[in-house]
């Protein structure tokens, strides 16, 4: 079953209606598609997932390894765990992202310029989803930004390799409680799958920078129902590690924390202004 790809070069031109109607086919049927031909700088891509898999090795694979939840895996079986190694940073209303201590000043940098223009895409598909629910162009915008301005933030995260994977899943199924979720992730190890019609559909690695979108619980509601928010999970690999950064567009005052329906999300914790679910 072939993932929808949205082809955003197609945008503007003679295949403007077909590509409006492929994205409406998506939302409504899917809940989630890759997005290609994007303005996101793919040098920036790169520069944040090598920075990020450089902080994991340096900063926190020691550490999961000798975590309880790595020790005692041979105890679990399909219990309330994710075999994940996380950190969330906020970026709006307010960044956090100085906080973090040990992030080095170039992942800082990195991470704002890359952030700046994720959210002129999370903005630019918002105005196409509306336009497509028949909404005025900056509603999910205004809806989302509150006082203030939308919550975004991101969860950078490593599903590092599992000596037995069918213990655990890398991250247990549920869907996200935001709005749009735009997701940088592996383009060599896969993992991630999303459920359509009773069937999970198997997220191969990224290629060409392209980036993976899904829509959350919010969209759903905003949409009355028409657009899917859908459900997902990552499988622990016992061949590599999986990288996934996701930036959460999502409501003014969101939380940050689990899924919004999926069957047990990550431990809820408040940060004002911040919703942050998935994130590969």
């Amino acid at each position: 079953m072939e993932i929808p790809v949205i082809d955003f070069g197609q945008l503007n031109g003679e295949n403007t209606s077909k590509t409006m109607a492929l994205l409406h086919n998506a939302c409504e049927k899917w809940g989630f598609f890759k997005v290609e031909n994007h303005e996101v700088d793919r040098n920036l891509m790169e520069k944040v997932k090598n920075f990020a898999n450089s902080h994991y090795d340096y900063n926190l694979k020691e550490r999961f390894y000798e975590s309880e939840l790595a020790k005692k895996l041979g105890d679990w079986h399909n219990s309330n765990i994710d075999w994940e190694c996380s950190f969330f940073i906020s970026h709006c209303p307010k960044s956090n992202i100085h906080e973090f201590h040990n992030l080095s000043e170039d992942l800082r940098i990195t991470m704002d310029e890359y952030i700046v223009q994720l959210i002129e895409l999370a903005e630019q598909l918002s105005e196409l989803v509306c336009e497509n629910l028949g909404l005025e162009k900056d509603h999910i915008k205004e809806v989302f930004s509150g006082k203030s301005s939308p919550s975004v933030g991101t969860k950078v995260a490593k599903y590092p390799r599992c000596p037995q994977p069918d213990r655990v899943r890398g991250l247990r199924e549920r869907t996200d409680a935001g709005g749009i979720i735009l997701l940088l992730h592996d383009d060599q190890v896969p993992g991630l799958e999303f459920l359509k019609d009773g069937e999970w559909i198997k997220i191969p690695p990224s290629k060409n920078n392209a980036i993976f979108v899904n829509t959350g619980d919010q969209i759903e509601v905003l949409s009355n129902g028409r657009y899917k928010s859908a459900l997902h999970r990552v499988m622990a690999d016992k061949e590599g590690s999986k990288l996934s950064i996701a930036t959460f567009y999502n409501p003014a005052g969101s939380w940050l924390g689990g899924g919004g329906g999926g069957g047990g999300g990550m431990q809820s914790i408040p940060i004002q202004g911040k919703l942050l679910v998935f994130v590969m």
